[in-house]
């Protein structure tokens, strides 16, 4: 009869010694971690890789897809390299890559130029956590350096696309600016409105209405939240008002504070899908250098996640003389020499463009306050506001009768500016002072303008006199560029 297997004899049990005291020591109890923060731990590592994950695998896809050209092949006597990063940001016409149908709606008509609409030096702190951008008006008068087979010759800086392309408008921007660029990226119509439409859309403000007959752009005075079509529209107008070119490249840089401020507010750097939606919007269709690859494309990702509108800062090139005529180029926008170094030179030493602002800003207005009379209205049911606004305009300088009245219509809902159509540049002034107050012009009113204090009225700004193409450029940051 086969012997049964033995059984593995059971551990003998330890019985537990007395302590000292003779009691018998407890076992030390396991804490379990609760289940909602095991769960809680876990879906956040499972978000941070998801996102570093699609995030280098977007752009690196998008890294192979990119058109690329050679702005910097053959280029010599190049200007010194300082620190920070330096990109070329142009704007092409490229309305050819447009359906019929958008072209008619925002009236892209004609033949594409093959210029640039849009020059703008981007300077990313070596820390990269500022970005300062200088913008380059297009009809600048430039000077274009000899080469091979090439002489030097003067020209709007807009042209050299036309002339030479990416390579000649390097070339001429680090002869204008000496200012070297490290990267160069080239956006035209399509990409633009793409990125517009894929972030839903970016937030502006007027204070008065907008009509443009060459972009077809109508827009009343109010907040709009634009998508790609109406936000084209809105950059290229050039015949909104008497500033012209210069006004234009205002509205791109308040454009381009209030895009970052929607990228870095809305979670969309967070947000794997977003942003993988985002890069292939933005990279999809754009031309980059060879060297602006997977590496700084991530470098620059990791950089805007901690930005913030104040993150940023905008200017344009200090001008002199705004129509200065040269035979066989036309009228040119001068820019001032001196000033215009000073501004560069803090772009290559990688210093803020604002570090030297005073303490208490001012919104710079093309008429001073001292020469602006006021009547204020209140138009609330706020017994003491209509005193509290007089007497904050007359702080900042305004010349307020001191004498505020009730307005006829209450309770008014949006501050309004009431002016006669001949002292509008005083009225944009004043509605300069009362943020997100709308300008209303009235036929025979007279050179008083007049106030009616709405329930929106937050604050009086401090205001400067200041000719927008004399003295220093002014730098705004991009919390100041906004509707706020």
């Amino acid at each position: 009869m086969p012997t049964p297997p033995r059984r593995s004899p059971a551990p003998p049990q330890r019985r537990p010694q007395p302590t000292r005291g003779g009691a018998r020591p407890v076992a030390p109890v396991r804490r379990r971690r609760p289940r909602w923060a095991m769960r809680a731990v876990t879906t956040l590592s499972v978000v941070v890789l998801a996102s570093a994950g699609i995030g280098h695998a977007v752009v690196t896809s998008l890294d192979a897809k990119i058109a690329r050209v050679d702005p910097f092949k053959d280029m010599k006597n190049r200007p010194q390299a300082g620190h920070g990063m330096n990109v070329l940001l142009v704007g092409t016409d490229g309305r050819d890559r447009i359906s019929e149908k958008e072209r008619r709606k925002y009236r892209l008509g004609g033949a594409p130029c093959h210029c640039t609409d849009t020059i703008m030096i981007v300077h990313i702190s070596g820390d990269r956590e500022r970005a300062s951008v200088v913008s380059l008006p297009r009809d600048s008068y430039a000077e274009v350096p000899a080469g091979e087979g090439r002489k030097a010759h003067p020209i709007k800086i807009n042209a050299a696309y036309a002339e030479g392309g990416p390579n000649l408008t390097v070339a001429t921007v680090e002869h204008m600016t000496h200012v070297k660029i490290d990267h160069y990226l080239e956006v035209d119509f399509t990409s633009f409105m793409r990125t517009v439409d894929v972030v839903g859309g970016v937030q502006i403000c007027t204070a008065e209405p907008m009509k443009d007959s060459y972009t077809g752009l109508d827009l009343p005075a109010g907040t709009h939240r634009l998508m790609g079509g109406e936000a084209l529209q809105y950059v290229r107008a050039r015949h909104v008002d008497s500033a012209s070119d210069l006004g234009r490249v205002q509205r791109q840089q308040r454009f381009m504070a209030a895009l970052i401020e929607r990228a870095t507010s809305s979670g969309i750097l967070l947000n794997p899908m977003r942003f993988r939606d985002v890069t292939r919007a933005v990279l999809g269709s754009v031309r980059a250098d060879k060297g602006f690859g997977t590496g700084e494309l991530l470098d620059l990702g990791r950089a805007m996640r901690n930005f913030s509108p104040s993150s940023s800062e905008f200017t344009t090139v200090p001008v002199r003389q705004l129509e200065y005529t040269v035979k066989g180029v036309g009228s040119t926008v001068k820019w001032d020499a001196a000033k215009s170094e000073r501004l560069f030179r803090a772009l290559r030493e990688d210093e803020p463009l604002s570090a030297h602002r005073p303490r208490r800003r001012a919104v710079p207005v093309e008429v001073a306050p001292q020469e602006i009379h006021v009547q204020v209205e209140n138009g609330t049911q706020a017994a003491d506001l209509g005193e509290h606004v007089d007497a904050a305009l007359a702080a900042t300088g305004f010349r307020t009768t001191g004498r505020p009245v009730s307005a006829a219509d209450r309770p008014v809902k949006r501050t309004v500016v009431a002016h006669d159509p001949r002292w509008d540049r005083s009225a944009k002034s004043l509605a300069a002072a009362l943020p997100g107050s709308e300008l209303r012009a009235v036929k025979g009113l007279g050179p008083t303008l007049k106030v009616i204090v709405g329930t929106d009225f937050r604050q009086v700004r401090k205001v400067r006199a200041e000719n927008p193409t004399e003295g220093e450029s002014v730098v705004v940051r991009g919390d100041e560029a906004g509707c706020a």
